[in-house]
């Protein structure tokens, strides 16, 4: 038991790694109306995330900015989120 306790941190890290790497590729298949959780679940959590208006009583406008990888070099994305939802997408060439 104390085996599987010592191993699956390694796995999983390993599983993560591998994931983020498949995921870079993936920025270019995001689309308008795709909500947050189906977002995150296929490019993971942003690099960076600011919010655009958060005020109370109004939807939440937030954006979620992930640099350029490996697997995506050179390519900013900027993906608008609005109610949870995705409003507009940017994909910017940064060298």
């Amino acid at each position: 038991m104390n085996f599987i306790r010592i191993l699956a941190p390694s796995a999983l890290a390993l599983a993560c790694t591998v994931a983020a790497a498949q995921d870079a590729r993936e920025r270019g298949f995001i689309r308008k109306g795709m909500n947050e959780g189906e977002v995150m679940y296929r490019i993971g959590k942003p690099d960076h995330e600011a919010f655009v208006n958060d005020v109370k009583g109004k939807p939440e406008e937030k954006t979620w900015t992930y640099f350029p990888h490996s697997r995506d070099p050179q390519t900013l994305t900027i993906i608008t989120l609005r109610a949870g939802v995705v409003t507009e997408i940017e994909r910017k060439v940064s060298r």
